[in-house]
């Protein structure tokens, strides 16, 4: 008689608090995942990976971890701002990497924030997850998603030409006296861009002063970089009128945190010198690429990319919940 054939058992899978975890829980998850960020984004994802480990040990990361036969196979982490949630990271196995599973550890968040009286917005762009327009997410009906670029140039064969400004500007390097004066153009450049429905910091200086803070102080977007990181100043006003901040995501890596210019001088040129002058800088301490981030529909933003050498290597999604 043949034997039959019985079908694998389904995992035991369970969604676990990251507050009943242990670092040593999440070491081998965490080890992986800075593995696929420097794989796949030439970034160095230790020192935040560094941060989940500390806080999950002190009991103080809310999020949830998706536990497998007792495996740690996922796991995502947010934080709450007054009246809006973040959705900070969220990671599966490379082999076990589903949108089920996302999906999972997404409601998990969603849920948790959603409960909270004071909570009114939820923001996540989570690069790991790559953007599938066909794509189903956990509350369908308050969301809306946008399309999101990671760009690469090699700094080797950028094409970094100093054109001609049809503006009189000078340039400095960043100093943190003009914090406020950039907070105030982030929030000007911005007025009305699909970006601030993507990052309701944009939307005001209060805001724009707490994005530049976290910027510069915290190494989410890398380890700030003050050398390559300009600010444009008209030459007749002597007004703030364009910022290109730049960090170090691997010593050989930079990153374009943030770059605008104000309505006044949008078209003149002065986003390109910034970009050339931030680029430089990288490239002249060593850097032999760099990247940046950007919304798909911001058409003349990511033609100056592409005109400069960039290239899109991963397309994510910016999700927003809103009106739940």
């Amino acid at each position: 008689m043949a034997a039959r054939l019985h079908p694998a058992p389904e995992p035991v899978r369970e969604i676990v608090d990251l507050r009943r975890l242990s670092a040593r829980d999440m070491d081998s998850l965490l080890q992986e995942e800075c593995l696929a960020w420097r794989g796949e984004l030439e970034w160095d994802f230790e020192k935040p990976a560094d941060l989940v480990r500390r806080f999950v040990e002190m009991g103080a990361l809310s999020g949830s971890a998706l536990v497998e036969d007792g495996e740690v196979t996922g796991y995502m982490y947010y934080v709450l701002e007054e009246d809006k949630g973040l959705i900070g990271d969220l990671y599966i196995r490379r082999q076990m990497r589903t949108a089920d599973r996302e999906n999972l550890l997404l409601s998990a968040a969603l849920s948790a924030m959603m409960d909270s009286p004071t909570i009114q917005r939820i923001e996540s762009q989570l690069m790991m997850l790559a953007h599938d327009p066909r794509r189903r997410v956990p509350c369908q009906e308050c969301l809306s998603v946008f399309e999101r670029n990671f760009m690469r140039i090699d700094l080797n064969l950028a094409a970094l030409r100093k054109n001609t400004v049809r503006r009189p500007i000078y340039t400095e390097k960043w100093n943190d006296h003009y914090q406020d004066a950039a907070a105030g153009l982030i929030a000007a450049a911005y007025s009305g861009h699909v970006d601030s429905r993507i990052n309701d910091q944009y939307r005001n200086t209060i805001g724009a002063r707490r994005f530049l803070h976290n910027i510069v102080q915290y190494p989410g977007c890398g380890a700030f970089y003050r050398p390559a990181s300009i600010v444009a100043f008209e030459g007749v006003s002597g007004r703030l009128c364009g910022i290109s901040l730049a960090s170090l995501v691997t010593p050989e890596t930079g990153h374009v945190t943030q770059i605008c210019v104000s309505p006044e001088v949008r078209g003149t040129g002065v986003g390109y010198e910034l970009l050339r002058q931030s680029l430089t800088s990288l490239r002249d301490m060593g850097c032999t690429s760099a990247s940046l981030t950007v919304t798909a529909a911001n058409e003349d933003a990511v033609a100056l990319y592409k005109s400069v050498g960039f290239q899109t290597i991963r397309r994510f999604s910016a999700y927003v919940w809103s009106g739940f």
